[in-house]
């Protein structure tokens, strides 16, 4: 009652002193990410805006998802031992990974189909990488072509994933045109010998690009502005290969089952840069890898994606770091969609992360803009987690992890 009687007796412009009210932003993406204070709001945000069997295909993984999940839970089974009074009102985020300074230890994985997501595809991701001084890695099923994202983005460091297809041919003229193209990384994985098996895909009958059936025609109603964005731009087409297929199964068909230790060390007789495995690769595949002439490895159960019930990325780090010592490249994906998640693999033994599926829910929910904000996002929470602990930068993380992470 007393507090009435005091809103009462003010004048309004008291009143306006007192409360700022804030401005209506007219801007629906802006809008839109201003609400996301975490990839979990991207992601919320994105399954709002964005038909399903599209969400899904970002958003599902192989059989019963158990890998997905637990990719997740690993990390966060890991707790803290902060350090106090270590004064951190300087604290730095820059990390060196593979010769080059990043500002942050973490890098973009590659995706495929990516302007099914958004129009704008590997151009807004990688440009976004290019602002803050990160690595984007371009799929071989990417939507845009090896050379074009060179060109337009002026990205100094992209890498370059590759899937080895059965037409050995067709993998050294990926490589080549890669390398043609100033490409720093080449990255080949090893998981996807056959395909995983995608329920959700299936269950939507996801083809590529999206195909306008009865259930897309009534799902225009529903999601408009995707189908509007879709319809005013190029057709989706596997940018960098010579055959289209219409379906995931379809496209994975095209890569070699027999691809083998003979394979890597082929590549690396013609790749110059640096190389990396990305796949599930405990101590003593990592150890082969590191003999063959690779330059590090990529940890990584392909975001569950491909073998269900895979053992977390994370849960291998320490033991590959142990069997590699301190020198190999060690990266780990799968899970990640926090800034202490970043903190936890360094204190394990890990160079840096990369992203998937953390970018794509900002893709998906705002564009360009939405991949910054998720890197934004992951920035202050590392920085913050780096200060709570009471250290100053990656390299003493990485240096006094045993003390500091369980």
């Amino acid at each position: 009652m007393a507090m009435a009687r005091i809103v009462r007796n003010m004048k309004i412009g008291e009143i306006r002193d007192l409360v700022r009210m804030k401005p209506v932003e007219l801007n629906a993406t802006t809008r839109r990410l201003s609400a996301c204070h975490s990839i979990e709001d991207l992601r919320g945000a994105a399954r709002r805006l964005i038909p399903r069997p599209v969400f899904d295909y970002v958003d599902g993984a192989a059989d019963e998802e158990i890998s997905v999940r637990a990719n997740r839970d690993a990390f966060r089974r890991y707790r803290f031992r902060p350090c106090a009074l270590a004064d951190v009102s300087a604290v730095g985020t820059q990390a060196r990974v593979l010769g080059k300074e990043l500002a942050l230890p973490l890098g973009f994985a590659p995706t495929g189909y990516t302007r099914m997501m958004h129009p704008a595809g590997e151009i807004a991701v990688a440009r976004v990488a290019r602002q803050h001084g990160l690595p984007y890695t371009l799929s071989t099923m990417a939507t845009t072509p090896i050379e074009d994202l060179r060109q337009i983005t002026g990205h100094d460091d992209l890498w370059f994933q590759l899937y080895v297809m059965r037409d050995a041919s067709l993998n050294k003229e990926l490589v080549a045109r890669a390398d043609a193209a100033g490409y720093r990384v080449l990255m080949v994985t090893v998981d996807t010998a056959v395909p995983g098996h995608r329920t959700r895909d299936e269950r939507n009958g996801l083809i590529i690009p999206p195909a306008l059936t009865a259930g897309t025609l009534a799902g225009i109603a529903v999601h408009p502005g995707y189908w509007l964005r879709m319809l005013r731009n190029p057709a989706i087409q596997f940018a960098n290969l010579p055959v289209q297929a219409k379906t995931i199964a379809g496209s994975a068909s095209l890569f070699d089952p027999g691809v083998s230790w003979d394979t890597i060390a082929g590549l690396r007789a013609q790749w110059p840069g640096k190389l990396l495995l990305k796949g599930p690769l405990g101590p003593d595949d990592a150890r082969r890898a590191i003999d063959l002439g690779a330059d590090g490895i990529v940890l990584s159960n392909h975001g569950g994606r491909q073998l269900d019930r895979a053992i977390a990325p994370i849960d291998l780090v320490a033991d590959v770091r142990d069997a590699l010592g301190p020198e190999p490249a060690i990266l780990v994906d799968s899970g990640v969609r926090h800034g202490a998640d970043i903190a936890v693999a360094l204190a394990l033994g890990a160079d840096a992360v990369l992203i998937g599926r953390a970018y794509l829910y900002g893709l998906m929910a705002g564009g360009e803009p939405g991949v910054a904000k998720a890197v934004g996002i992951l920035t202050k929470q590392f920085t913050r987690t780096l200060q709570l602990l009471g250290v100053h930068s990656p390299a003493e993380l990485r240096s006094r992890g045993h003390e500091l992470v369980d």
